[in-house]
């Protein structure tokens, strides 16, 4: 199977599953999976977020999905246990399309290492 009929295969099947469990099966977007990999990683699932919070969030999951691609590495966390990340290189100039399929390559491959799906 090509590499990007898997990816599709396989983020369909993830969107499906995250959309079910987290939004009653109204389809979550890219953003939404985003902001949950965010909530995720600071490991507070059950607080409510500010705006400016929610944007912080998606940083952080943007930051750690994109850890294993070598442009940005984990630092340490701060005193209130929120992950702080440094930029070791530079993302690439992308078009729209290459970035949402970085990005959906990126959380496909974190949901695989967290035994998620498959």
């Amino acid at each position: 199977m090509a590499r990007d009929e898997q990816l599709k295969e396989r983020w369909s099947a993830l969107q499906l599953k995250i959309s079910n469990q987290f939004a009653d099966g109204d389809m979550l977007d890219l953003d939404a999976i985003i902001y949950l990999v965010g909530v995720q990683e600071l490991g507070q699932p059950h607080k409510k977020f500010k705006k400016d919070h929610k944007l912080d969030l998606m940083h952080i999951a943007i930051c750690r999905l994109l850890e294993p691609y070598g442009y940005y590495e984990f630092e340490y966390f701060d005193e209130d246990k929120w992950p702080h990340y440094k930029t070791i290189e530079t993302l690439p100039s992308l078009k729209a399309g290459e970035q949402s399929v970085l990005m959906k390559e990126a959380i496909v491959n974190y949901f695989i290492e967290n035994g998620y799906i498959e």
